[in-house]
Order: C-alpha cells, then sequence, then structure tokens
C-alpha cells in the first residue's frame, strides 16, 4: 500500500510514517506540509492509494484540499486536533472514509490504516473481474451504484462518537451504525416512551436488511452471530482505547467524558491494570455490557443531532 502523508507539523508525518513502516503497512512515497502543495496529478504520479491529511493548515486546509482532487482514486483518512462535531461533519461530507482525532494514537492509526487498506484491495480486486469480464464480452462494468439516503444527523454524529472511543476503525463500528439507523427510524415510527428494543431485536432486524428479505432464517442467525461477535470486538476496543488514555493521563477529556459513560468505571479500571501489567489481552477479565453501550452510543449520537 502507498501512502502520502499531508500535515503542516514535521513531527506528526514523521510519527506517523514511523507507524505505518514499523507496523509493515506499506510504504509511504511522499510527504507535504500543507494543502496547496497537493494535487491529483501529484498522487497519480506516486500512484498513492491513501491519503493521510490534516484538517487545519495554514494555506489550504483538508477539507478544501480534498474537494479539490477530483480525479483521485484512493481512500483519504483525515487526522485533526478539532473536535466540533459540525466539521467533522463537513469532513465526512466531502467523502474521507475515516477521521482520526489528535494527539495521534498509534492503536487507532493501526487499526484505521488496516480497514481501509482492505477496502482499497477490494475495491481493486473488483475492478480487475469487471476488467477482465469486459475484455471477454461476458458484460459491462457497473456504474457505481449509488447508496440510498440514510438518516444524515444519526449516522454523522455515530462515526464522530465511534471516532471518539477510538473504535471507528473496527468492523463492528458499520455494524453499530446500522444500528443506530435501525433505532432512529423505528423510534420515529413508534415512539418508545419508556421502552427500548431488545438486543435481540435490533441485531435480528438489522441483520434481516443486510441479508435481503428473501434470505433463510439460518442465514439470518448467521449473520446475527457475526455481527454480535464484531460488536463485541469493537466495544472492546474502545474499552481498550479508554482504559488506555486513562492509563496515560488520568485527566484526559475523553477518558473523564467517556469512560463511565459508556462502561462500568469497575471493568475500565481492571482494563487499566491489565494494560499496565501487560496481561494478556485474550484473556482479559474485563466485562462489557453490549446494551448498555448501544443504548449510550444512541442516546448520546441522538443527543448531537438535537
Amino acid at each position: 500500500m502507498r501512502f502520502f502523508i499531508t500535515d503542516d507539523d514535521q513531527a506528526v508525518r514523521s510519527m506517523l510514517s514511523q507507524i505505518i513502516e514499523d507496523a509493515d503497512l506499506g510504504e509511504v512515497v511522499g510527504e507535504a506540509e500543507d494543502g496547496s502543495l497537493v494535487d491529483a496529478d501529484l498522487l497519480a504520479l506516486k500512484k498513492v492509494d491513501i491519503l493521510l491529511i490534516d484538517l487545519l493548515m495554514p494555506n489550504r486546509d483538508g477539507i478544501e484540499t480534498v474537494r479539490q482532487l477530483k480525479g483521485f482514486d484512493g481512500k483519504i483518512i483525515m487526522i485533526s486536533q478539532i473536535e466540533s462535531k459540525d466539521m467533522i461533519a463537513e469532513a465526512y461530507s466531502t467523502g474521507i472514509e475515516y477521521f482520526i482525532t489528535k494527539p495521534v494514537n498509534r492503536l487507532e492509526v493501526i487499526s484505521v490504516i488496516q480497514k481501509v487498506s482492505e477496502r482499497v484491495l477490494l475495491q481493486k480486486s473488483i475492478e480487475d473481474i469487471q476488467k477482465s469480464l469486459s475484455v471477454l464480452g461476458m458484460g459491462k462494468p457497473r456504474e457505481k451504484k449509488e447508496q440510498p439516503f440514510a438518516e444524515p444527523g444519526i449516522i454523522t454524529s455515530g462515526k464522530y462518537l465511534l471516532t471518539e472511543l477510538g473504535m471507528i476503525g473496527e468492523s463492528g463500528s458499520k455494524d453499530l451504525l446500522d444500528m443506530l439507523e435501525y433505532i432512529y427510524r423505528n423510534e420515529k415510527e413508534n415512539p418508545y416512551d419508556n421502552k427500548f428494543p431488545s438486543l435481540k431485536e435490533i441485531f435480528h432486524n438489522v441483520a434481516v436488511k443486510k441479508a435481503g428479505v428473501f434470505a433463510s432464517p439460518a442465514d439470518v442467525q448467521k449473520e446475527v452471530k457475526a455481527a454480535e461477535q464484531r460488536v463485541r470486538r469493537a466495544i472492546y476496543q474502545a474499552l481498550t482505547h479508554l482504559a488506555s488514555l486513562g492509563l496515560t493521563d488520568y485527566t484526559n477529556p475523553k477518558f473523564e467524558k467517556y469512560a463511565s459513560h459508556f462502561f462500568d468505571f469497575t471493568e475500565v479500571r481492571k482494563k487499566m491494570l491489565e494494560l499496565e501489567n501487560d496481561s494478556d489481552s485474550s484473556v482479559s477479565t474485563a466485562r462489557i455490557n453490549t446494551k448498555k453501550f448501544i443504548l449510550v452510543l444512541y442516546l448520546e449520537a441522538k443527543r448531537l443531532i438535537g
């Protein structure tokens, strides 16, 4: 995978390059200290797959730069200290894949880059297959199908929260966003009052939508089980991320704001001790409450959109 890093802070560029090199994620083929120094032709010349770009830069910011990159087929990850949900929403509206907040967290950067790299490889594989079929006269490359318009507010605020929690790079984050959309639409049609849908109902309905209405009960159940595992892994990543922040700085704003809100603090403390002692994460004693997490995530996402 080929990377290009754009950030006005040399230290950040060096840190990202080091992370990419140490984790064997690919090759950094170019750097720039401002968005005004980057264009689609330069990225094409260097055959860039993934662009990492800062939001705030002196001459041309990240959002404006991304808007100017017409013709760039790679993926974009935006990185910034900005935590305004409006600016993050604007960044996502330009077509970026993920938004990572500074200070840079090594585990989060690696996780996000791995997920984006998988998408790049998948997209290339599909394009190669379509080209082969076209050459053989077995069909034309499919036009890109536009996704149906979803509930933009709840999805945008959901992405913001998942980014804050350091779990946006996990595959389960997509399941969680689908759940937020389902809960939000369902509540608009049938106000919950004091009754929140059961975890079983949420997973089942999202699985039916993903598998298709004609899917067999066995296929739906298989998707439910897979989604449950993905979501648990994603939530556990959020617990690990917050515990790591708390271990580094107990007064970290994100740690103070989210740790005890999304998790039982006893479990957060257990995870902090495990990280401190370098315990094997596969045998962690820290427990997560999936329903509580989803409920809090939904209520917080809804609160953000007013």
